[in-house]
């Protein structure tokens, strides 16, 4: 288990530091460090404070993911999902939430808003050529082209 630092701002002094649902949960419950309720009308986006700045070790970002049960049931989703936090950023995690459903939605203090995975990254340089290699299965179709069924169906 990598251990990285994580600060707490006055905001959200009576959240819990971000933790898995789970034992095996591989994302970080983040909470909405609120003072009041925020309604999301239909169609309306809202930054969303989560009261914590965290320091990533270089190579790990976090992603910032939408949770399943506010998506399924409400139609509440992570609108750049998954957001990025660079491992050199500093400041307050927020979440940017879009209510996709045809009702009102209500944000309330400390409700579990969206989750947080660190995951490894790889830093790659560069080697521009004239032309690609060839791929031993695809070409340049595009969005699509291997159809919308498994092979042999």
């Amino acid at each position: 288990m990598s251990a990285f630092q994580i600060m707490r701002f006055e905001h959200a002094k009576d959240l819990s530091l971000p933790t898995p649902g789970t034992y095996m949960s591989a994302g970080y419950d983040l909470s909405a460090a609120l003072e009041e309720d925020m309604i999301l009308a239909p169609g309306q986006r809202a930054l969303i404070p989560c009261g914590f700045a965290i320091a990533l070790a270089p190579g790990y970002e976090g992603q910032i993911r939408s949770r399943s049960g506010l998506a399924y049931k409400h139609g509440i989703v992570v609108l750049n999902a998954p957001g990025t936090i660079d491992a050199d950023y500093r400041g307050e995690l927020k979440v940017i939430l879009m209510n996709h459903s045809d009702t009102p939605f209500t944000v309330t203090p400390g409700m579990r808003v969206a989750q947080l995975v660190i995951a490894r990254f790889v830093t790659v340089q560069w080697h521009e050529v004239d032309m690609l290699e060839e791929a031993p299965t695809r070409d340049a179709a595009g969005f699509g082209s291997t159809g919308l069924h498994a092979k042999g169906k």
